[in-house]
Formats: C-alpha cells, structure tokens, sequence
C-alpha cells in the first residue's frame, strides 16, 4: 500500500487540514540524494534545497516541471568552501516523473514550509514603467544580480549568470513572498552559500522582487 495517503490532522477548533505522507517516489528516484530536505541536514547536495518547497514553488509549475523538467541553473548547487571546485560546472539531468507520481512528489513538496515565514510581504500591484525601469537599475548595477543570474536585456536577448538559477519567467515558478525573503534574509534558507546579504529596506525589496517576476522571455 503507497504511504502516500492524506491524513486529516484534527485541530481544537474542529477544523482539519490535509497533510500528506512521504511518498514512495521520493526514495525510488533518490530525491534525498540530490536534494536536502531538512535544514539540520549540513551534507551538502548538488540540487536545490527543498524543505521550503511549499514557500518557493507554485504547485501547478513544479507539477509540470517534474514531468518534463528544464534546465534552470546550468551548474550544480554548493556551499562554502566547495563553491568554486570544478565538479560543480557539471549539471546532471533531472528524472522526468509520470503525471500521477508528479502529482504526488508535488502535493507532498507543498508541504515541506518554514513554518514562521511572513507571508502577503508584497501586493499583486504589478510595477509601473517607472518603477520598473528604476528596478531594472537596481537588478542590474546597484545589486549586480546579472552577475549570477539569467534575465532579458532592453530587445529581449537572454543575458546574465550562469551560477545562480535563471531569473526568466520565474513568475511562473516563484511565489512573491519567497523572493522577498530569500533577497532580505538567504541566510534563513541557507547558512553557506553565494547568494549576498544585501541591506535593502522593504520597499527596495518589494520593487526588486516584482521586478524579478516580471522577467518574461517574450522575444526570441
């Protein structure tokens, strides 16, 4: 019998919430051995962190990426003394999931949350030319997050990093409130890492953020 099973967890006030068991794909594909699960967990791994799967992802994109996944940082995820050693140019391709295995890893990675992360840090207002031209500077001068990461130039030409995952159409992948604590405080997710700490205040952070998500590939 699958441990994947919805469990209903009965709170005092009567009410119930899904919470959804461990499902078998996580160890027949060996997720734990390219991902860390767990913020105690001091291994290091090649795949992104995801104990904080359920802040970071939208469960429609991470659904679809794990049927038919996509490059999004062309090199290996390390930390510390191991960020530049050569083994982490090299990118491993990711285990393509059935629908119905997808569904699973997916309704269980919702679950895996930092349970104190403040959430509605940033409103739906999308950002205007203005704004966004003054963010495009931020991004990429005042912060140089082109450095590290993927983005569009003024004709749409894809630009930027390779060492950090690509910034394009992470609309559709990254939830607002993750960006805007992963740019104030990385060190929540990740004690070592490349990622800066930048001392931006909230509204510096808010306008980064929507800048982020509204890189989009709209030219070829």
């Amino acid at each position: 019998m699958r441990t994947v099973v919805s469990i209903l967890l009965f709170l005092s006030c009567g009410s119930a919430l899904p919470v959804w068991a461990e499902p078998d794909e996580i160890g027949e594909k060996k997720c734990k051995e390219c991902h860390r699960f767990s913020l105690h967990d001091k291994k290091l791994y090649k795949g992104p962190d995801l104990f904080f799967a359920g802040n970071k992802f939208y469960k429609n994109w991470l659904t679809k990426f794990l049927q038919s996944p996509m490059v999004i940082r062309e090199v290996n995820v390390f930390s510390g003394s191991n960020l530049l050693r050569e083994e982490s140019k090299a990118i491993d391709p990711h285990v393509a999931l059935k629908e119905e295995e997808s569904e699973r890893v997916a309704n269980f990675l919702m679950t895996l949350r930092l349970p104190n992360l403040e959430l509605e840090k940033v409103n739906e207002e999308p950002l205007s030319k203005g704004e966004s031209a003054r963010a495009k500077v931020l991004f990429e001068r005042t912060y140089g997050c082109i450095s590290c990461h993927r983005a569009l130039n003024l004709v749409g030409k894809v630009r930027g990093g390779v060492s950090g995952p690509s910034l394009i159409n992470s609309g559709e992948r990254l939830k607002p409130d993750w960006v805007f604590h992963w740019l104030k405080t990385p060190q929540q997710f990740m004690h070592e890492g490349r990622m800066p700490v930048y001392d931006m205040n909230e509204e510096t952070t808010v306008l980064i953020t929507k800048y982020i998500l509204s890189i989009g590939k709209t030219h070829k």
